[in-house]
């Protein structure tokens, strides 16, 4: 008798009440917040201020760290605390690109960004050698977070480090990276970092325009790396990656490696942050080491568990919600914000595992499903994975169950 378990057959991308939202999402970001900001009259009640713009778009980049701290912690079970480290490595690459756009506009009227003239630099170092071509920083804000990300996951995965340990490991890197770029030596501004920006593509950047035009594409870039995403989760790959999460053990003695597929989308969501940082830099106006700091990188794990690990859009929906609370409660109360995100991740972690997105479809199914349909369908599979002779668990790591039947 086969073992085989059949997989279910693959279904769309989105929903069809999934892509009336992505489109709606799609306008909102294209067509509504422009005219807001644009068209409509500061003092009406519609009116989408220059703040809001700028806080929006910022928390449109945090959202892209989350979804790619879901990617490998959601999804791959790689709980990673230095992410923040590939963020301001995206950030640094356009940060320098937008300080040698100042050119002589700057204070020492100098061809040389100002802090180096302060520092008594003479020329500049080599690693500012490209700096001054905007294709090769959009080249440099995938290559460099991509080969760090590659160098250390290289490493890391094929000595098996995991959990806990590799969680240190990734914050060590981090804390390390942040102590070097504090240093005036290494050519990255010290601790005062890169900002006092004039143009990008020789643009003013404080037009209204611009920063609507970064506004858009940093919402289409959400967008865009969001269906890459689900495309990516609902593919072969994405069903290794959920069965390493589930039972690497397994994984590897059905015949895979688990090496190569987790390195793949490490550096992935490492791209996927600097990409963030870069479009972050130009509509904050100021990077620094400080975005390397271990809160940040904190931060963005706990985006992810607040939305909901493992939805995709849970992440983004936390990204949103804690940091319009942060905006608001650094405001209003200030002393107090630090003890707040203390206290929502320890609440998210004893009350709510699947974060917010799992407490709603916990309640839509329990509005639709009657009483009892929980345990009967996981008696339902005990009573299946009995019947083909395999282990409970099999049906929740389909794609090891159907390696194994393959080799029957």
């Amino acid at each position: 008798m086969s073992n085989k378990v059949v997989l279910p057959t693959k279904g769309p991308l989105l929903s069809g009440k999934g892509w009336t939202a992505f489109f709606v999402a799609l306008i909102v970001v294209c067509a509504v917040a422009p005219v807001l900001n644009m068209m409509v009259p500061p003092g009406s009640p519609l009116h989408m201020s220059d703040y809001a713009v700028a806080l929006v778009g910022k928390i449109m980049c945090y959202a892209i760290c989350a979804l790619a701290m879901d990617l490998i912690w959601g999804y791959t079970g790689i709980l990673s605390l230095g992410h923040g480290l590939f963020f301001a490595l995206g950030g640094y690459m356009m940060g320098m690109y937008l300080m040698r756009q100042i050119g002589r506009d700057g204070n020492y009227k100098s061809d040389l960004p100002d802090f180096m003239v302060f520092l008594d630099w003479k020329t500049l170092p080599w690693h500012w050698t490209f700096s001054d071509s905007f294709i090769a920083t959009l080249v440099l804000i995938v290559a460099v977070p991509g080969l760090i990300a590659f160098v250390f996951g290289f490493f890391a995965f094929r000595s098996r480090i995991k959990g806990v340990y590799f969680s240190i490991i990734t914050q060590a890197m981090t804390f390390a990276a942040m102590l070097l770029f504090f240093r005036n030596e290494t050519g990255f501004g010290g601790n005062n970092g890169f900002t006092d920006f004039k143009r990008i593509l020789g643009i003013p950047i404080a037009t209204q325009e611009m920063r609507m035009t970064l506004f858009a594409l940093t919402g289409l870039t959400l967008l865009g790396f969001f269906l890459f995403a689900k495309w990516l989760i609902a593919s072969k790959f994405g069903r290794v990656l959920q069965a390493i999460r589930d039972a690497e053990t397994r994984v590897m003695f059905s015949g895979y490696n688990p090496l190569p597929y987790k390195l793949t989308i490490w550096v992935i969501s490492a791209v996927m942050c600097g990409v963030a940082g870069a479009l972050y830099v130009p509509q904050v106006g100021i990077i620094n080491p400080g975005e390397m700091s271990a809160a940040n990188s904190i931060e963005i794990a706990i985006w992810a568990a607040v939305g909901g690990r493992a939805t995709l859009i849970g992440p983004i929906i936390g990204a949103f919600i804690v940091n319009g609370a942060k905006s608001w409660l650094t405001v209003a109360y200030p002393e107090y914000w630090l003890y707040f995100l203390g206290a929502l991740f320890i609440a998210v972690t004893l009350f709510l595992p699947n974060g917010i997105v799992g407490l709603v479809r916990k309640w839509l199914s329990r509005e639709k499903a009657p009483a009892g349909v929980s345990a009967g369908r996981e008696e339902a599979q005990r009573a299946m994975a009995a019947a083909q002779g395999v282990e409970p668990e099999a049906l929740h790591a389909p794609l090891v169950a159907e390696v194994k039947g393959a080799r029957a």
